[in-house]
């Protein structure tokens, strides 16, 4: 029985994700005793083929073994870089707007994910009860009850993190801004690590800000030895990284490295501006490290925001700004006043008395299982040389195509036929990646996406 399980799965009858059949269902399929299917279970949880979910039942598992081989550390040039990237990357991302379009280069998952009916219900409620004063007492830093809500996960993340140094803004690229603008000037460098969020590089080309790529692991994340090199030779003021599950890399920095980090940047007296926006998506059953849990000196500016895990398009999100925060709540409200306040009631509502952590949980298997099933595709329908960065958390996979594939003219073909792919050199301020893609696997797997994930691997060998 075990092994007959064990062949559905590998050839991917049984998807990642799903449910076996109850020990009752098998005992009458199969006429044999519930010790029997107990058995059989339990040796395929030894193998690692399937998971036991408390008063659920068994699964196949998420992640099951990987055959391609992944990316090695990336070697950008060590110099600071004028940037002119807007022109460019809007045009490439122009394309995901369109329903029609397959969305494998889309920045966001599929928004029935999230339980917007019911936090409709909250801002409903929250707009009714509004307090008048609420329009004078919630400007920056922002509603009290949601920084205390934030305040008390980041505590149950290690992090001593006070409401006071939490300022709400209109999402994590507003909070990024607002951080930039408060340690840096027009013309000054910042350490960015490479391959690199877009949006960083066009708030950075926004302030007139030159940049330094550092190279980084698609697993271990930022070089370390390589930043600690660019400090000494260049005049970096900032530095701008993603530490869990980076855009668009996967890369999640462990928690050692990452206390090598801050004392690096304390050393240097250089701030470091974390975009965090992943953080609650990981796979594992261990949240990724807090950053500002190894954070004494207030160094570290946290970015945040619900718009990945929770309330896309709602625009909430935050920085716990340490240090800088006072800073960072004037510029807050010199750029945009206040962040709107009924929706600020509203999430801190939900998280008071919602259901945010059962949420999440069931957002991170949906998601597991649909990398694990992206993995599957790309494995069977890619081209020989293909490497793979698999992430442990988050919705975005890179991949490294043989040498003579150019992602660009990839993603004008795959585009022809309706599919976006998010090409490497969006990523990188000199265009880098070229033969580099990312894909999202953010939304479910139905045939639409198998079928172009199947498309994509046949223009590749053309």
């Amino acid at each position: 029985m075990a092994d007959d399980l064990a062949r559905l799965i590998q050839t991917g009858v049984l998807r990642p994700g799903e449910r076996l059949p109850s020990v009752r269902q098998s005992c009458q399929t199969h006429g044999v005793a519930p010790i029997t299917v107990t058995q059989a279970y339990h040796l395929l949880e030894s193998r690692g083929l399937v998971e036991a979910r408390p008063r659920s039942g068994y699964f196949v598992r998420a992640r099951l073994g990987q055959r391609l081989p992944e990316p090695g550390i990336t070697r950008p040039v060590g110099h600071s870089t004028a940037l002119e990237v807007s022109d460019f990357i809007f045009e490439i991302l122009e394309s995901v707007k369109h329903p029609e379009v397959v969305p494998l280069g889309s920045s966001f998952p599929a928004p029935d994910l999230f339980p917007l009916a019911r936090l409709g219900r909250f801002l409903a409620g929250a707009a009714r009860r509004m307090d008048p004063l609420s329009t004078v007492t919630d400007l920056p830093p922002g509603n009290e009850e949601l920084r205390r809500q934030l305040s008390l996960r980041y505590l149950a993340h290690g992090a001593p993190v006070a409401p006071e140094e939490i300022v709400i803004t209109s999402g994590a690229m507003e909070a990024l801004n607002l951080c930039l603008q408060a340690v840096t000037r027009p013309g000054d460098l910042i350490a960015i690590e490479s391959p690199t969020f877009y949006a960083g590089l066009q708030a950075a080309e926004r302030l007139g800000l030159q940049v330094i790529e550092i190279p980084s692991h698609p697993r271990e994340g930022v070089s370390l030895p390589a930043l600690e090199d660019a400090l000494r030779h260049h005049p970096v003021k900032a530095c701008l990284f993603m530490l869990n599950f980076a855009n668009p890399t996967g890369a999640r920095v462990a928690l050692e490295r990452r206390r090598q980090l801050v004392a690096l940047l304390e050393r240097y007296q250089i701030p470091l501006i974390e975009d965090d926006v992943y953080a609650e998506l990981y796979f594992g059953p261990e949240p990724p490290p807090c950053t500002k849990a190894v954070d004494p000196n207030g160094r570290v500016m946290h970015v945040s925001s619900f718009a990945k895990c929770l309330a896309p398009g709602y625009r909430v999100g935050w920085v716990a700004a340490g240090r800088y925060a006072s800073a960072i709540q004037r510029q807050k409200l010199s750029l945009s006043i206040a962040t709107t306040i009924p929706v600020q009631i509203a999430l801190a509502d939900y998280l008071k008395h919602g259901a945010y952590d059962n949420h999440l949980r069931h957002l991170r298997r949906t998601l597991a299982a649909q990398e694990a099933g992206m993995v599957a595709l790309v494995e069977a329908h890619f081209p020989e040389g293909t490497r793979l960065a698999r992430p442990e958390g988050g919705y975005f996979m890179w991949l490294e195509l043989p040498p003579a594939v150019d992602a660009l003219a990839l993603h004008r073909a795959a585009l022809a036929q309706g599919i976006s792919i998010a090409p490497g050199p969006i990523f990188s301020a000199k265009r880098e990646f070229r033969n580099c893609i990312r894909l999202n696997f953010g939304h479910p797997l139905a045939q639409a996406q198998r079928d172009a994930v199947i498309a994509l691997g046949a223009l590749m060998v053309l």
